[in-house]
């Protein structure tokens, strides 16, 4: 995104709850991300539900300023929602993490899944990093039932639970489904009915057309490159181009088109705003009036797998569907935390014992590598 127009002033808006030194130390660190960037980005500190701090400022699109509505593809960010959601099942005791998926999903035990567990759907290792065949246009892609099918029927690369490998796609065709089987009820009529709707959230799977105008379209970096702990290794380089599927490096990816902004994708198409995210994690980490009972909570965001990915070589960390703080620091320096990353530089998560959440929420993809933008702003909120 280029464009000779100049950058829209940085907005700050704060609330009591933070020291002003703290305040002022955001700011600065975010006008300063802004200003070396090319689009825009918002940032929001929350507690028990409110705002502490919002921030938002550049360019949502060339001719266009970030405002305080502006909306933006969550990428994988949309695995926090879908974890969520199961989450509340789990908490009403219609899904158990321990059961076998097959008892859900009976098409599922082919060829020998049928001792997998929800679990290891959930916590990325179950052994199904790509769709095989792989889906032949963007309409097989966006089609959840069809993927879901074609994964039922494959084998799993390894025993689940005995390897864990990020599952960037394919976690959202298994939980849809799975959910799908729980509920009777779509992916994005879920998160609609039982997040969105009740708390006010602005957030979408299968974003209404009438919302289009508010979504800041992604472009990527010059440079840009996914998994980049990876290095040298032809074979896994290979398995990673048929996770992803070119859906972010291709030459014209899909992620701004309306037709992907209409998927239910549970593993990356939801779309929303950096306050909707905040909001929800402030919520799930308060003591007064939690989205899920705090039992559940605990079990969804105690370690269910951890180690190097065997794909990715990432140190990775993960309890049901929810990132964990790992020993590279995503969520910056305070533990526990946890929350799910997206693709490009979002992140959106909470520090339970701080009683704070956050959200980061950008359109300009960076490699993670490369990109110090939150990995900064959440240095200086640790102060506090």
């Amino acid at each position: 995104m280029s464009s000779s127009a100049p950058l829209s002033a940085v907005t700050v808006r704060a609330a009591t709850g933070l020291p002003d030194q703290v305040i002022e130390s955001l700011t600065e660190t975010f006008e300063r991300h802004v200003a070396a960037g090319e689009g825009g980005m918002a940032f929001s500190v929350h507690r028990g539900g409110q705002p502490l701090l919002q921030l938002h400022g550049g360019r949502a699109a060339p001719d266009r300023p970030w405002s305080a509505d502006t909306m933006a593809v969550l990428f994988s960010g949309t695995k926090g929602l879908t974890a969520t959601l199961a989450a509340i099942l789990i908490g009403r005791g219609r899904l158990d993490p321990e059961a076998p998926v097959a008892e859900y999903w009976p098409e599922f035990a082919a060829q020998g899944k049928a001792d997998a567990r929800v679990h290891h759907v959930l916590d990325h290792s179950i052994g199904l990093p790509y769709v095989d065949p792989d889906p032949s246009g963007e309409g097989e892609r966006l089609d959840n039932a069809l993927m879901a099918g074609r994964l039922a029927a494959q084998p799993t690369l390894w025993e689940p639970g005995t390897k864990v490998a990020y599952h960037a796609m394919t976690y959202g065709y298994l939980m849809a489904e799975i959910l799908r089987r729980v509920t009777g009820r779509g992916v994005g009529e879920l998160l609609r009915t039982e997040l969105a709707e009740p708390f006010g959230l602005d957030v979408h799977l299968g974003l209404p057309e009438a919302e289009e105008a508010r979504v800041a379209p992604v472009f990527r970096a010059s440079g840009y490159r996914i998994s980049t702990y990876l290095q040298d290794d032809p074979e896994r380089r290979a398995i990673v181009d048929r996770m992803y599927g070119s859906s972010l490096t291709a030459k014209n990816p899909s992620f701004n088109t309306r037709a992907h902004h209409a998927a239910e994708l549970a593993a990356g198409g939801g779309i929303g705003s950096a306050d909707a995210m905040a909001t929800l994690y402030s919520l799930l980490i308060a003591p007064d009036a939690p989205v899920i009972p705090t039992d559940t909570l605990a079990t969804a965001t105690r370690t269910w797998s951890q180690g190097k990915d065997a794909i990715n070589d990432r140190p990775v960390r993960f309890g049901l569907g929810y990132e964990l703080d790992d020993p590279i620091g995503t969520y910056g320096p305070v533990r526990p935390a946890f929350g799910h990353t997206g693709a490009g530089g979002g992140l959106h998560g909470a520090w339970p014992e701080q009683d704070l959440a956050f959200s980061f929420l950008p359109n300009e993809m960076r490699s993670e590598d490369a990109d110090r933008r939150v990995k900064d702003l959440l240095t200086v909120l640790a102060q506090v």
